[in-house]
């Protein structure tokens, strides 16, 4: 999605603890890290990966064209907005707890300079034997056929967990993050892989709060070409109580999972009451019945 084997990664925050230890799993998975960039670090390596200064001086050594920030929140908007400026096409945000006016600034500069973004507080994204970028288990699943998008991080590792020891695979695994505003959207990436050949399923972890879920649904009910499994967290949880996420919070009769369900159930969605029951789902449509 947006990415393959062959994007040229820069990591952005790459001195610090996360920055440094998600350095070198991503490049035991195999991606294509080129560089780090730091402020005033230039000239240091973290495994081998040189450092820079900038990330136009990344740009400029090693043409880079994608990037991953595990900048500081009070720092990320400046960290991405330099990215976007030297030509960056795709950003990952890990970063949790930007402002939300930082994060709408970050999201009209990329719309205007025609790049992605994913996240910010997301784990990230993963194409089994191509790619990972993000912090999610390097074992996380098999090659195969089901595109999962999740909002949450933790939960869809549990998810793909239960689908590879059911010997199904991912073609990707997509997180789009927890907070109110994001890049990359549930819908978009849906229909993102509606397109793409290899996703024969899709897997929809969603939760309360917010409304992508019913806008999925809305667009499923127009002749979607692909079967959907989905499991809705946070059936239990009370009006006004933030379960995690930034996103993850019902208000008045908006974003409940009850809702959620409803307007996903009734576009032919299938709805996993546990998120074990995901990979039974998917057997039995393969098997078809």
């Amino acid at each position: 999605m947006y990415i393959n084997k062959n994007s040229r990664v820069i990591i952005q925050g790459i001195t610090g603890n996360q920055g440094k230890f998600h350095a070198k799993l991503m490049l035991d998975f195999g991606t294509n890290v080129v560089a780090g960039v730091t402020p005033n670090k230039g000239g240091q390596e973290i495994h081998g990966i040189p450092v820079y200064s900038t990330v136009k001086e990344a740009v400029k050594e090693h043409d880079a064209d994608t990037s991953i920030v595990f900048v500081p929140a009070r720092f990320a908007r400046e960290a991405v907005e330099e990215s976007l400026f030297a030509g960056i096409g795709f950003i990952c945000i890990i970063t949790e707890n930007i402002p939300v006016h930082d994060v709408i600034r970050i999201i009209d500069l990329a719309r205007k300079r025609k790049a992605r973004i994913l996240g910010p507080n997301t784990p990230g994204i993963l194409i089994p034997n191509q790619i990972k970028l993000g912090i999610m288990p390097n074992d996380l699943s098999l090659p195969g056929e089901i595109a999962l998008i999740s909002k949450s991080g933790t939960l869809s590792y549990e998810i793909a967990h239960f689908l590879k020891v059911s010997g199904l695979g991912l073609t990707a695994f997509i997180g789009i993050g927890g907070d109110p505003v994001r890049g990359i959207t549930m819908l978009e990436a849906v229909k993102y892989h509606e397109k793409n050949a290899q996703a024969r399923f899709i897997v929809l972890i969603g939760e309360i709060g917010g409304d992508e879920e019913e806008k999925v649904a809305e667009y499923i009910k127009n002749g979607f070409s692909k079967p959907v499994v989905a499991y809705i967290a946070g059936k239990y949880a009370t009006q006004g109580k933030r379960m995690g996420h930034a996103g993850a919070i019902i208000s008045g009769n908006a974003g409940t999972a009850q809702g959620k369900i409803k307007a996903l159930r009734e576009a032919g969605v299938h709805i996993a009451e546990f998120p074990w029951e995901i990979p039974k789902i998917i057997i039995k449509k393969l098997k078809g019945y």
